[in-house]
């Protein structure tokens, strides 16, 4: 089967990204991982998704979107210092990405994702325990295309 993400077909979207959706909560254990290969986890711009149907799908490959260009903007030396800070703005990313995804999710007419039915720690958690590639390991052979966040995220460093 051809690779949705790497080709830009229109094949299985379901199938391309289940292996990423949701994303992993970012910790020590994974942050080097988080901004060194950035670059090499899949994106979904809009052209590799079909442009009827697959609601839950263009609604999650927008969040994993999201999320990994705020987490380039965390990674970026200038905008948070150190480890701690550093992943202080790459949790409060995945967790704005996350609760964007779960409006979005809600202001439709099909069931919700499970986890966006849920509120605080426990939601966060749900998502956690879900995420299919904790460490976040890059595709091998794959080069991320830019796409830029269609939101703005602020990093709050007066949270950590």
């Amino acid at each position: 089967m051809a690779d949705t993400v790497t080709e830009g077909r229109n094949i299985d979207p379901p199938v391309q990204l289940e292996p990423y959706f949701p994303p992993a909560k970012p910790s020590l254990e994974n942050l080097n991982a988080v901004c060194v290969h950035g670059n090499g986890r899949p994106r979904y711009p809009a052209s590799c998704l079909p442009s009827s149907g697959y609601g839950y799908i263009r609604r999650a490959g927008t969040a994993v979107n999201r999320v990994e260009a705020w987490f380039s903007q965390c990674c970026q030396r200038g905008v948070a210092q150190g480890d701690q800070q550093i992943l202080c703005c790459a949790k409060q990313a995945w967790e704005t990405a996350l609760s964007h995804f779960c409006i979005e999710e809600h202001g439709t007419m099909t069931l919700v994702h499970e986890c966006c039915e849920k509120k605080g720690e426990e939601r966060w958690n749900c998502f956690e325990k879900q995420a299919p590639n904790p460490s976040y390991q890059p595709l091998s052979g794959y080069t991320a295309p830019v796409i830029p966040p269609d939101r703005i995220f602020t990093w709050d460093p007066n949270t950590c």
